[in-house]
């Protein structure tokens, strides 16, 4: 018997049985709402990637709303307090 160098790869079927069903529901984020999207509390995330900073989105996702100015110098001062740096580097 000849020896042979075909490989067959299995490839498994794709289950469209729970297309469109929702998994759960959440006030954080929607997905596939008008298509392939990802929106948090509301916002489209190609959005809030290129116009927000990382303390914006976290921001958004705790308190239901983007911070004003104020409510971001302080939240990036409370985050900043906690981290488990020496004070040193703290204050650059």
């Amino acid at each position: 018997m000849a020896a042979t160098n075909e490989t067959t790869t299995f490839k498994p079927k794709k289950s469209v049985s729970l297309s469109g069903v929702a998994a759960g529901n959440t006030a954080l984020c929607t997905v596939g709402k008008s298509g392939n999207d990802l929106h948090y509390r509301g916002y489209d995330i190609n959005d809030l990637a290129e116009k927000a900073s990382f303390e914006e989105v976290a921001y958004l996702l705790i308190h239901e709303k983007l911070p004003t100015t104020p409510q971001l110098k302080a939240y990036q001062a409370k985050l900043k307090s906690l981290r488990g740096l020496p004070d040193v580097i703290k204050k650059c």
